[in-house]
């Protein structure tokens, strides 16, 4: 055989060692290291109904900084038809199912702008070392629990969601809403670079490395590439496209410093989202990352944890969405962090607090969200991440965050948008996801912690996924 052949051999038979020798620990591990502590089996929806009414609610309408007075809500198929402070008559006759908050607090549903439905809750040595088809049951059995956290929408930013999404929207399984994005695209040697060593090099037309198979990333180099790799993406039902435009936190061979992608490269990506009528979002934590982005033409940055001021003021005068979320050392996440991962994550959360202090002095357009990787504990303290911004907000503020502003993100998927009409908010016409709150987020939004005690009723387009309210 001759050397290069030999290698390629070699690497086969040490990735199948490695397989061999992973699987049998993990069986032994069993489920409990897939799911949230004290994780119960999901309720089916609720009987469904024609119409929902909610009476006497205080009403968080995803903008207000206070509660409106008491109301009465009407849910129609999958929209609020009617909000009142007077009582709300209904047909006896009909199909109306009546609930009765005696004066809780009604609000919408929580966004999670960057979140990775596929990756979320699966420790990373299972997800390299396991079947497909098993690894989607548990992205399923993830989407699940996500809903019950009270996050009615989710947009993907990354990963082989185009399944698990349909799955929903049909009522195969049950999940949040999803705006997917698909593989996200890096250059070789980004941030999305995740090939095993006996995957290299790449060759032009040649085959396709395991995750790029799986759907998880998908590599490009040159403007043709980027553009061709955007297009399929949107192909397959992609919302909005995911660059990779530097460095990384969970990847191990690409410095946080270093600027990925040429100006041109995610410009052709930019004119793809563009005829499709939807965006790019480029994950970037430097300025220099950042500035080559906005040049290029995109509208979303996830990150930027890293900017400076002169960077921060770019994107107010833009007007570019930032994506930040609100990480700070955590010992437990640290703690199952690689060294080189570790080094990392350092750098980004000493940025935190400066990026947020930007954010608010130039009045950027903030979405919240929570970018949680390969860590099923984490992924179970999704809320907690949203009661983290009273760091640098009022609770009042960080929930607009998660709702009526992620919600104008959604829509900027244009013509594509998978969920067309009003999310994140209460009002007349707007889709119907929403929480009913045993007390009051705006007082004590550390509420969102313990969604299993507080959320006492969760609907997402007008169904009823949970109700322990007494009857």
């Amino acid at each position: 055989m001759n050397s290069k052949s030999g290698w390629t051999q070699i690497g086969l038979v040490l990735a199948a060692l490695l397989v061999g020798l992973c699987q049998p620990d993990l069986g032994q591990v069993g489920d409990a290291i897939l799911e949230e502590p004290g994780l119960q089996p999901f309720p089916t929806p609720l009987a469904s109904s024609a119409a929902t009414l909610f009476q006497n609610v205080r009403i968080f309408d995803g903008k207000s900084a206070a509660l409106s007075a008491p109301s009465n809500v009407l849910v129609r198929g999958n929209t609020i038809e009617r909000i009142s402070a007077s009582p709300i008559t209904v047909d006896t006759n009909a199909n109306v199912r009546v609930i009765a908050a005696s004066g809780r607090v009604l609000m919408p549903g929580l966004i999670d702008a960057h979140w990775h439905a596929f990756m979320a809750a699966i420790p990373l040595q299972l997800l390299i070392t396991s079947p497909p088809s098993y690894l989607h049951l548990l992205a399923a059995r993830g989407a699940e629990a996500t809903l019950m956290r009270g996050f009615t929408t989710v947009r993907d930013c990354g990963g082989p969601v185009f399944g698990l999404k349909r799955a929903i929207d049909e009522g195969v399984t049950i999940g949040p809403r999803i705006y997917p994005s698909g593989a996200f695209i890096s250059q070789t040697s980004g941030h999305g670079d995740f090939r095993f060593f006996f995957e290299l090099p790449r060759r032009l037309g040649g085959p396709l490395s395991h995750s790029e198979i799986e759907g998880v990333a998908a590599i490009a180099d040159s403007p043709d590439e980027v553009r061709l790799r955007a297009r399929e993406q949107l192909r397959q039902g992609a919302s909005q496209i995911k660059l990779m435009g530097g460095g990384g936190v969970s990847s191990q061979y690409n410095p946080i410093e270093s600027v990925q992608y040429t100006e041109p490269e995610i410009r052709a990506a930019v004119e793809a989202a563009d005829n499709w009528g939807t965006y790019v979002t480029v994950h970037a934590y430097t300025p220099p990352a950042i500035q080559q982005a906005v040049a290029a033409g995109v509208k979303c940055i996830e990150h930027g944890h890293l900017i400076d001021e002169p960077t921060a003021k770019l994107l107010a005068d833009k007007g570019i969405w930032w994506s930040l979320q609100p990480l700070t050392y955590d010992a437990d996440v640290f703690a199952r962090m690689s060294p080189v991962s570790q080094k990392k994550a350092l750098q980004v959360w000493a940025g935190t607090e400066n990026a947020y202090k930007l954010a608010k002095k130039y009045n950027i357009k903030t979405a919240f969200g929570t970018d949680i990787l390969f860590d099923p504990d984490a992924a179970s303290r999704q809320g907690a991440y949203l009661a983290k911004m009273v760091r640098w907000y009022t609770p009042a503020e960080a929930l607009k965050m998660a709702t009526a502003d992620n919600g104008q993100l959604m829509a900027l998927s244009g013509f594509i948008n998978p969920y067309p009409g009003k999310l994140g908010v209460v009002e007349e016409g707007a889709l119907a996801d929403l929480l009913v709150v045993d007390g009051n987020p705006l007082e004590n939004i550390k509420l969102v912690e313990d969604p299993g005690k507080n959320f006492v009723v969760i609907m997402k387009d007008g169904t009823i996924y949970k109700d322990t309210l007494p009857k």
